[in-house]
């Protein structure tokens, strides 16, 4: 019988295994990023939702209780993969050029002055693989293909249909334009299958890979397979007040937040359960939302358990977070007579799902209080990072860099193509990977659409734009309930000065 190129592949990879003589001094690393998922919407965070694969993970990793990124998804992809505050990388916004009224900090695609981390791998000897969104470069010329990878299959833009062709979003394989199949396509699955081709591959040669995976999953619009829909039909018929108290609960046993930090209350802009209309709507569209992380959990199981067949899971450094918190956007297309979750529709999950997929936190993704930036943090691996294992030791995503680069035991470069590299602003978790106390970062900031943020230490300041700043002690009140800005006006001023240096740094421009 005649293998098509896949199953040559597969057979070919077990054939290296099998023959393979001991680990790779250097680990192979996979970075799966999930888009606009809350802080606690997979199972070992405290959800419902059944996520075995990822919970597979932490219980045989690590959990950060405290890992923030940048509140969106282009200003976090550009901190991923680059080391840098979004300003920094030329992704001070969203993928507009803004650069003629807001300076080179908002062009809206990398910069020459930064190097992604498929640059940095692929000098060191990595084969740089990626699969999914992209999002910080949508004109040719700036596809990943073009910033250090080797391969790629996936989405150039964002927000686009699951089931078929977005005509006003760009796909693309490698540096081609892709158009999906009229039939049997759904894009959760398409990126795994594409990944785990790419890792077929580079099993087969001596040289370690970095594989990123950027899943649009669980990003509006609320599409999903049916089978996965009819899992969760009538889990949500009690509405988001009871799911907000579950889950809250279920962090605390679990060790997730502090029981001290009161559970913010229900946004005022969401109406009591009770008194909602339209309840088996508002039903549905959390059905497809927790359909759409049970297809993003299914999938990853798809990856690790790949790892696992290829032999290569203990020499592989797995790590999993979200680009923002939950997504309290309400579509123009969102239709109380229409039931989401096929092609045919456009939807989100609007505000009061996206307040109890943040839960503990306020507010959502664009702003920089604790439910827009924070998210899960799963690292695993076997034999380096001790199984079931919690950390409160504070991460960023600008931290991933740093970490890549060390685990792959490379050099972040000074210069690139003729171009002055910006020295990495983020930190090496690799010290939290061995379970030791890593020297983290003195302070670190926000900017994103006028929302500013400022942690030092136990202190946190932040702002959502237009609005004054507020003052908030984190190891006491992480939910944000307790301003002390009033009281402690000096501390205000001495971390606003700290904003403003920092700013003016990277180039910040209020809106």
């Amino acid at each position: 019988m005649r293998m098509d190129r896949r199953e040559f592949l597969q057979a070919a990879a077990c054939a290296a295994v099998a023959t393979r003589p001991a680990p790779r001094a250097r680990p192979s690393i996979v970075l799966i990023m999930a888009d606009d998922m809350g802080f606690s919407d997979i199972g070992c965070y405290g959800s419902e939702i059944a996520t075995p694969n990822l919970d597979r993970l932490a219980r045989g990793g690590l959990r950060f209780t405290h890992f923030a990124n940048n509140a969106r998804c282009c200003p976090t992809r550009a901190s991923l993969l680059s080391g840098l505050y979004p300003h920094q990388a030329g992704v001070g916004h969203m993928v507009e050029d803004r650069s003629a009224k807001m300076g080179p900090a908002y062009q809206g695609y990398l910069n020459g002055s930064c190097v992604t981390i498929g640059e940095a791998l692929g000098r060191a000897g990595y084969r740089t693989l990626m699969a999914g969104k992209w999002h910080i470069g949508e004109q040719p010329g700036h596809w990943p293909c073009d910033r250090g990878f080797d391969r790629y299959f996936g989405l150039i833009s964002g927000a686009s249909n699951y089931f078929r062709r977005d005509p006003n979003r760009t796909m693309a394989s490698g540096n081609e334009p892709y158009d999906p199949p009229a039939e049997g396509f759904y894009m959760t699955d398409a990126f795994t299958d594409a990944a785990l081709g790419f890792v077929d591959e580079a099993a087969l040669g001596d040289s370690p890979f970095f594989l990123y995976l950027a899943y649009t999953a669980p990003h509006w619009p609320l599409h999903a397979h049916p089978e996965d829909i009819a899992k969760h039909e009538g889990r949500y018929d009690e509405g988001w007040d009871a799911l907000r108290a579950e889950r809250h609960a279920r962090q605390i046993e679990m060790g997730i937040v502090d029981p001290e930090w009161k559970l913010t209350p229900r946004d005022t802009r969401a109406p009591a359960w009770g008194d909602a209309p339209n309840k088996e709507w508002f039903a549905r569209r959390m059905e497809v939302h927790a359909a759409q992380i049970d297809r993003l959990d299914w999938n990853i199981g798809r990856v690790v358990g790949n790892l696992r067949r290829l032999g290569i899971e203990r020499d592989t450094l797995v790590m999993f977070l979200a680009d923002n918190g939950g997504c309290a956007e309400e579509l123009g297309t969102n239709d109380p007579t229409v039931m989401p979750g096929s092609a045919d529709t456009f939807q989100s999950y609007g505000l009061p799902w996206a307040n109890a997929s943040n839960t503990p936190f306020r507010r959502y993704k664009h702003w920089v209080h604790e439910g827009g930036i924070s998210t899960p943090f799963i690292a695993n691996w076997p034999g380096t990072i001790r199984p079931g294992t919690t950390t409160t030791q504070f991460g960023h995503v600008i931290d991933l860099m740093a970490t890549c680069v060390d685990v792959a035991g490379a050099r972040y470069p000074t210069e690139s193509h003729g171009h002055a590299i910006t020295p990495l602003e983020g930190k090496s978790l690799l010290p939290i990977f061995r379970g030791r106390e890593r020297e983290g970062h003195d302070v670190v900031f926000w900017e994103h659409e006028g929302n500013r943020g400022v942690l030092a230490g136990r202190w946190k300041l932040v702002s959502q734009h237009p609005g004054e700043w507020e003052l908030f002690d984190m190891e006491a009140d992480r939910t944000e309930m307790n301003d002390l800005a009033q009281r402690q006006p000096a501390r205000v001023r001495e971390f606003s000065d700290l904003w403003d240096k920092w700013a003016s740094r990277c180039g910040v421009v209020m809106p």
